[in-house]
């Protein structure tokens, strides 16, 4: 007990996790305290079971004294980075040591080695690296050992340790910067035979690799390989010999070539990822190897982004297939119907073809299990009678691109409760918005329905999570919708909205990131409440009603990269609190009614402008000499009413003056936290340019743009000539 209450004393538990350790002390029992457990016949302390209690602090040399010790678990603790104490070699009757995601630094102590009993051992996600791993020489009862996220990019011998591990039943090694094994006809000879689950997924391997795994083919169940460099190299033929092989996770390894024949031994295959390679080959062959052995097992395919070609063939052999992806190849012709008799089917995922014809209720007809539809990006038709009641409940739903027939609100999704994510966008759906649909939004994480021609207001939006909405190039009218302190993306542009813009104003902070309210009829001055928009990294704002001053407090914009406010009646002068949007890449201000000198600050505080569209003001005075600052600027437009001398200095505007850019585009990303996960998204910006009097969008191509307007001014002096 003593032993144990100078372990508690070490630590820092704010959760009061280990409250029964000092409730029960009087009755002196420590085996009835939470996460202690005792032997039966000897009454010691046998297991001290502890993971992801939150506690910090230090382990005491105390905890020695508990010698009969076979079991400790501290996983998903955090120890602030300190050293794996030394002494936990001492404890001699270990067989399971799990100090995985328990922020450990320093290096791994040599005095594991002697805890030769030992058959688990987790350190993944826990050490920072490790300069060798002699140690694992005399652990040779090892089943389990993971070891994931800890540089070993010194440890040139790490292939000879495990081979040293004759029990090993378990490796995973995942993002753990491995070296290139040194292969030999003795590593391969000594390869271990007992391995079922082998991961070395996150590494920089290459296809040496293949040569040591050909010697573990006899048990091996469970192999990943994901995200790998094996440079084109073809999937070994000899994978066709793991009889055993249940998983096999190759994705993102720069593999080429089609799938070995020898595949069609693989009689005991039940997942098969090979997502982002580039595999070669007609989608029946690929079948038909597969369905000579695995037809009755096989679960998970997914050869998603592999350049694989053809028709869909006939699936309805694989019996037991529940997840079937198929994204982003060169696939065409239609659907067959046979899919809706393929009742365990949970995910399709057919997006980014060019699949085409009808798609009918005869393909879902027994998916009463689909949880996950993608369609999108194909040129199908879904023609669905107007009561149709479908088999499932989806979570995800995409069909962006897939028109409805006949071109009216789907109604079938009335029937769907659970669905988190819609894609409906330029679905050619032409129809007022039902009330019903609003009220289904609640569960939702992404909605996407823009690009059609839908009518209507947008209804009572209840959100449970905050979520990216894409409502844009439709006819929906009425006031903004109040969510803005519920979604992270807002795109309402290109539509009929209207009111006051004073709806815009939060009172809290706000989590939202890209918000683009343009062309629409939105009018009146903007609320000067900005300072709760920190996030934000896009707002476009422009082709509205707007009048008034840009308020103040659009300084506090700490994030913003993209700033559009071109095309409305803005007034007065530019607010120097502006100067500290310091990321602002894209400034649009064309068209409006701002009245004052082009300020200094524009070219002396935002260095990473690359376009400043100024056109169509009353800005007056000369050309600022700060404005040859601006480096990256690639969009100059000032046709406004200045004067003055054209600054020599516009020699330095360097970016003028290069060909091109690296990429047809101007990308940038906004990010936003969904389910706990950070999701980087997208956007290319847009420029407006007067060409020979006609005014042009650009946006595909707008990074091949350079371009300089000095026009409707009176100004004097040359343009330089480089």
């Amino acid at each position: 007990m003593q032993a144990l209450l100078a372990f508690k004393q070490g630590l820092v538990d704010d959760d009061n996790r280990l409250l029964s350790w000092e409730r029960l002390v009087q009755n002196k029992d420590c085996c009835q305290w939470d996460g202690v457990y005792c032997s039966n016949h000897i009454g010691h302390v046998v297991k001290l079971d502890l993971g992801d209690q939150s506690l910090q602090g230090t382990i005491s040399p105390k905890l020695v004294e508990l010698q009969d010790l076979e079991y400790l678990n501290l996983s998903f603790n955090n120890f602030s980075r300190s050293q794996i104490p030394d002494f936990i070699g001492s404890l001699k009757n270990l067989r399971y040591l799990d100090l995985s995601s328990a922020n450990f630094g320093g290096e791994i102590p040599y005095q594991l080695e002697n805890l030769t009993h030992l058959e688990y051992l987790d350190l993944g996600h826990s050490i920072n690296h490790a300069n060798n791993l002699n140690w694992l020489s005399n652990l040779s009862c090892l089943k389990y050992f993971d070891l994931s996220y800890t540089n070993l990019t010194g440890v040139v011998g790490w292939l000879e340790a495990v081979n040293m591990l004759p029990k090993l039943r378990n490796l995973i090694l995942q993002g753990c910067n491995l070296p290139p094994p040194i292969i030999s006809s003795v590593s391969v000879m000594n390869s271990s035979k007992s391995l079922v689950h082998v991961d070395l997924s996150y590494n920089n391997l290459k296809s040496s690799i293949f040569q040591w795994l050909s010697g573990t083919h006899t048990n091996l169940v469970d192999l990943d390989l994901s995200r790998n460099n094996f440079n084109g190299s073809s999937i070994p033929d000899y994978f066709g010999n793991m009889n055993s092989l249940a998983y096999l996770t190759l994705p993102d390894s720069r593999l080429k070539g089609g799938i070995p024949n020898s595949f069609a031994k693989l009689c005991r295959l039940r997942e098969l990822d090979l997502w982002a390679n580039s595999l070669s080959g007609q989608l029946s062959d690929f079948v038909e190897t597969l369905s000579k052995c695995a037809q009755m097992t096989l679960e998970r395919l997914d050869i998603s982004y592999t350049n694989i070609s053809g028709s869909l063939p006939d699936l309805t052999n694989f019996l037991s297939l529940k997840d079937l992806s198929l994204r982003g190849n060169n696939l065409s012709g239609r659907i067959p119907e046979s899919i809706g008799q393929m009742s365990k089917l949970e995910t399709i995922y057919f997006g980014r073809n060019s699949l085409e014809g009808v798609i009918s209720e005869s393909h879902f007809s027994k998916l009463s299990k689909l949880t996950y539809l993608d369609l999108s990006s194909n040129s199908l038709l879904l023609n669905f009678s107007f009561n149709w009641i479908p088999p499932f409940q989806l979570r995800d739903i995409k069909l962006k691109s897939c028109k409805m027939w006949p071109s009216s609100f789907p109604k079938w999704l009335q029937t769907q409760k659970n669905y988190t994510l819609l894609d409906i966008s330029d679905a050619g759906i032409s129809d007022t918005i039902p009330s019903w649909f609003w009220d289904l939004s609640q569960k939702l994480k992404v909605m996407d329905i823009s690009h059609n021609q839908m009518r209507g207001t947008v209804g009572n939006i209840r959100l449970e999570f905050a979520s990216p909405l894409d409502l844009s190039w439709n006819q929906l009218e009425g006031p903004i919708p109040s969510i803005l302190s519920k979604v992270l993306a807002l795109d309402l542009s290109h539509n009929n909205f209207s009111g006051a813009a004073s709806i815009l104003c939060a009172t809290e902070d706000s989590n939202l990131t890209f918000l683009d309210l343009s062309s629409n009829h939105v009018s009146g001055e903007l609320p000067d409440c900005w300072i709760h928009f920190k996030k934000l990294v896009f707002l476009d704002l422009s082709n509205n009603s707007l009048f008034g001053k840009i308020p103040t407090t659009m300084g506090y914009l700490f994030s913003i990269e993209t700033l559009r406010l071109s095309n409305n009646r803005f007034v007065g002068e530019l607010p120097s609190q502006l100067k500290d949007c310091t990321k602002l890449t894209l400034f649009d201000l064309g068209e409006n009614n701002l009245s004052c000198s082009i300020p200094e600050w524009l070219g002396a505080s935002l260095p990473n402008l690359g376009i400043l569209i100024l056109q169509g003001n009353q800005f007056y005075s000369s050309i600022p000499p700060q404005l040859c600052h601006l480096t990256h600027i690639q969009i100059l437009d000032l046709s406004n009413n200045i004067s003055g001398t054209i600054p020599k200095c516009l020699n330095n505007l360097i970016a003028l003056a290069q060909k091109g850019n690296s990429s047809l585009t101007i990308q940038h990303y906004y990010t936003y936290q969904l389910d706990k996960v950070f999701i980087s998204w997208p956007y290319d910006d847009e420029a407006s340019l007067t060409w020979k009097g006609v005014r042009s969008k650009y946006k595909s191509t707008l990074g091949l743009v350079k371009s300089i307007d000095l026009s409707s001014n009176k100004l004097i002096g040359e343009i330089p000539s480089h």
